[in-house]
């Protein structure tokens, strides 16, 4: 195992009927902003309870709607603009990951000197100040309600670009799993495939004796794969619900993830991908890891044979029988989630790949993965067996 910090600060309130402990989670005299995404945090009544909940003190409650799916610097900067011409000191993200990313960023970039875009360039490095915020999590998917990370495309220029400081914890994240009840099927099914991934990006690398690393993220991934159908199929089923929001968030709290080495090169191409093709985030994931895997296969040979055996209890066969299977029965959980596994299913090929390989060296992604050994060329064979 290798040396490592574990710090999270955020506080986690889980639980059915907590939204309104915001009453007490957000400062009394502070001026708010909410910020969500398209109507259905209205049509839920999920707003509804925030405001009621903000009601009670001497706080100003203002609000920012339409943050996108893959939320936009161009919006974001609208944002920024509210908050600083209102003297704004608080921010409510009230939504999934794309919602509260969008916060993260739009906390650095109301307190930011330069041009804001900077920080994602600089991938947070430069964020020196930002302003405290919390969530109310309505999807449960990318696990952003628990770290310090978040991913901003700017529209103009097709950039989709990650960012990360300390100072971007969010001080509380409310989760109510029943909340999660009116997702669209397709969304329930992202959000499986979104924290399966993360889960992979930091065990499917290679054996550092990292046991309890290695046993939370099989348990996780077990996890997912046992609740999915009932996921999908029954919307109310509360305790499933609630098995995936804890999950997801724990794929990428930074748990599961200290002291061992990993990935996110799926990541990093499908975010060409999505920033090209407005392809959802989970599903250019769920494009890119089985085509992945297969490629990197005997750099993640130990890993993958321990995968097989412990997730899909896969034990006969040779080793190249057995990490095939296991590659298989990724791509089958994705594709049983009705979330296509191949290119040609967006009716994308050649041309695509050439365009991500472009912007992957534009972006100066060209030695991704645990080992830094993704160059173009190996990017390439990865795109090309997605086809």
């Amino acid at each position: 195992m290798k040396n490592f910090e574990f710090h999270n600060p955020t506080r986690i309130v889980f639980g059915a009927d907590t939204v309104a402990k915001l009453s007490t989670l957000v400062p009394h005299d502070a001026r708010v902003l909410i910020l969500y995404g398209g109507a259905s945090a209205e049509k839920t009544g999920t707003l509804a309870e925030v405001r009621t909940a903000l009601a009670l003190g001497q706080r100003s409650v203002q609000e920012f709607g339409g943050i996108e799916p893959n939320p936009s610097y161009e919006t974001l900067m609208r944002a920024v603009a509210q908050v600083r011409s209102e003297k704004l000191d608080f921010l409510l993200a009230v939504g999934g990951g794309s919602v509260i990313d969008g916060t993260k960023f739009v906390a650095a970039a109301a307190l930011y000197d330069g041009e804001p875009w900077e920080i994602a360039e600089r991938g947070g490095a430069n964020v020196q100040r930002a302003l405290p915020f919390g969530t109310v999590l309505t999807l449960p998917a990318t696990g952003s309600e628990m770290n310090s990370g978040g991913v901003v495309t700017k529209k103009a220029t097709h950039d989709k670009l990650s960012f990360r400081n300390p100072l971007l914890y969010p001080q509380f994240s409310v989760l109510d799993p029943s909340k999660t009840f009116t997702l669209p099927g397709t969304q329930v099914a992202n959000g499986l495939v979104d924290a399966f991934v993360h889960t992979t990006e930091q065990y499917l690398t290679y054996p550092v004796q990292a046991k309890v690393q290695d046993r939370f993220a099989e348990g996780l991934l077990q996890t997912l794969v046992e609740i999915a159908p009932q996921a999908v199929a029954s919307p109310d089923d509360y305790a499933t619900r609630a098995n995936l929001m804890w999950t997801a968030t724990l794929a990428l709290n930074g748990l599961i993830g200290a002291g061992v080495p990993q990935d996110w090169a799926t990541h990093m191409i499908g975010h060409e991908l999505t920033a090209l093709y407005d392809i959802d985030h989970a599903r250019t994931l769920a494009l890119v890891l089985p085509a992945l895997l297969d490629v990197q296969r005997e750099q993640k040979r130990g890993k993958l044979l321990q995968y097989g055996e412990r997730v899909w209890h896969i034990t006969s066969g040779s080793e190249e029988e057995r990490i095939d299977a296991a590659i298989a029965r990724t791509r089958a959980f994705f594709e049983g989630l009705g979330i296509p596994t191949r290119l040609s299913a967006y009716q994308l090929g050649q041309e695509a790949v050439e365009a991500v390989l472009t912007q992957l060296e534009a972006h100066g992604m060209t030695s991704l993965g645990e080992h830094r050994d993704i160059d173009l060329a190996r990017s390439r064979r990865i795109l090309e067996a997605a086809l």
